[in-house]
């Protein structure tokens, strides 16, 4: 499975206040989660942010929150997006590919990804811009979700993959990304 930034959609779970500081890479995933952001813009492929109970966990963190252009957080009580039926209208019909990266690791984004594969999408999970409080959970949610079907890539390679060669036009500014 390639990426193709027209047949894809990048879903950001749940990357919130409350929540970042007791993840103990939330710092880099949420830089992570930004760059994938910017190359999303880039290559017009549509972002899906959601936020689990913000009342209680807080909005999405200031970095991601400043990245996004037109997107309004989808809030969400359900541990899975799929539990939100807003979160399933605001995928593209021309979408194949869901793009993850957020937290946790084992609950909404494992949720999740288990959910829409069910519904027949594809899913490649950034692994470097996903997490859990406890790196057990983590690992064998990862390995779970590999084994449920999602591919295991990392941020970098889907930036690269999305403007699959250096003739495309934004590949100047993707290039900047990288050296972030």
């Amino acid at each position: 499975m390639r990426l193709n930034p027209y047949h894809s959609a990048l879903c950001v779970i749940d990357v919130q206040e409350k929540l970042i500081p007791t993840i103990p890479s939330g710092q880099h995933i949420t830089t992570e989660c930004c760059r994938l952001i910017e190359s999303a813009y880039l290559f017009d492929t549509p972002v899906l942010v959601t936020e689990q109970y913000p009342k209680g966990l807080g909005a999405t963190v200031a970095p991601i929150a400043m990245k996004l252009i037109h997107q309004k957080a989808i809030e969400k009580l359900s541990f899975s997006c799929c539990g939100t039926s807003n979160f399933l209208d605001q995928i593209p019909q021309d979408v194949e590919t869901l793009i993850v990266c957020g937290i946790e690791t084992h609950i909404c984004v494992a949720q999740t990804v288990l959910d829409v594969l069910q519904l027949g999408f594809r899913v490649c999970i950034a692994v470097d811009a996903v997490g859990s409080r406890r790196e057990d959970d983590h690992t064998v949610a990862l390995r779970r979700l590999e084994g449920s079907g999602a591919v295991l890539s990392t941020t970098e390679a889907i930036l690269f993959e999305l403007c699959a060669t250096a003739e495309n036009p934004s590949f100047k500014k993707l290039q900047r990304l990288v050296a972030k």
